[in-house]
């Protein structure tokens, strides 16, 4: 049975999660369709495009993504710090961008006089503005809806184009969330659309590279920020190049099919985040399969669930083995 959203989100636990959504018609996301030999290879671009776009307006950053033929897979970090930080304008205006707003506001930043009701009613608006802007089921459902839309107005169909619901997972902590973003970053080489991660189209990972042969960081995604430590700016806990060398030899031995076993010296990611090179692999490539619900080590799991008030705690065993 379908876990309610407002219960796989625990903000106090985590930020980072794992979202994916999955396309229900026989039709093709993107790439060409053998059945019709339809190329739908231009609809990734309106994936990636308006994900970016997004995560400029909402207080939601991305650490990774990769647009598949058929699904996606996102990993978001919740800054819901910022959110609170905005000034009320800064709510309404970054809102604007998405929608059109209400009398309310648009009369407020036209700078006219509002009555004592109307300002009780505005608040609350702003309010509601302010906590949409780091909800993760208000970002899905902007970048999912567009993407119908274009799709169905493309295929002159209507009906659903994706499923009734996209998956989120939690990851609990660093080891849960650099496995993650590999096993996303590397989807396009496990699933043979591409050879190597720069030349990965639609991902994550490809920008990150084109930036660092620059000796620069995307603005796009959110940033590394180097080794955790008690005073650190917001990004990613590992350093980039660490991460960049990680992914690229997790790459090379899903590509030759090798059966498992990474020299620990070559990989100081893994050494830190204590994860052996055997379920590092397994890790990287059977995410999504292996867990299916929050992800992290079993210690993590205490706080998360009493937060969210559950009883049981899915993929313990398996986080036990593998993350332990």
């Amino acid at each position: 049975m379908a876990i309610a959203r407002k219960r796989q989100v625990s903000l106090v636990d985590t930020k980072y999660y794992h979202c994916i959504s999955r396309c229900v018609r026989r039709a093709f996301l993107c790439g060409v369709d053998n059945f019709t030999n339809q190329s739908y290879e231009h609809r990734r671009g309106w994936v990636e495009s308006k994900l970016l776009a997004l995560a400029n307006v909402f207080c939601i950053d991305v650490c990774a993504y990769a647009v598949m033929s058929n699904h996606t897979h996102l990993v978001l970090y919740v800054d819901d710090k910022k959110a609170k930080r905005l000034t009320d304008k800064a709510i309404i205006q970054r809102w604007h961008r998405l929608c059109k707003g209400t009398v309310l506001t648009n009369k407020y930043l036209q700078g006219q006089e509002l009555s004592k009701i109307e300002w009780l009613f505005l608040n609350e608006t702003i309010s509601e503005y302010r906590e949409r802007l780091a909800n993760i089921s208000w970002f899905m459902r902007l970048l999912n809806e567009d993407i119908a839309r274009r799709a169905n107005k493309e295929d002159n169909c209507t009906g659903r184009f994706w499923e009734g619901r996209f998956k989120s997972q939690a990851l609990l902590d660093e080891a849960a969330l650099i496995a993650c973003m590999a096993y996303v970053d590397l989807n396009p080489i496990r699933a043979k659309a591409a050879a190597t991660p720069e030349t990965s189209e639609h991902t994550s990972v490809k920008i990150r590279i084109e930036s660092a042969t620059a000796g620069k960081q995307p603005k796009q995604l959110l940033r590394f920020s180097g080794k955790p430590k008690k005073q650190m700016a917001k990004g990613l806990p590992f350093e980039l190049k660490s991460y960049l060398e990680l992914v690229e030899l997790t790459g090379r031995c899903i590509r030759e099919g090798k059966a498992g076993y990474i020299e620990s010296s070559t990989l100081p990611l893994l050494q830190r985040v204590n994860i052996t090179p055997e379920n590092w692999l397994k890790l990287t490539t059977q995410f999504s399969r292996v867990f299916h619900g929050a992800v992290g080590r079993p210690a993590s799991h205490g706080g998360y669930c009493e937060h969210l008030n559950r009883k049981r705690r899915a993929n313990v065993s398996n986080c036990e083995k593998l993350l332990a």
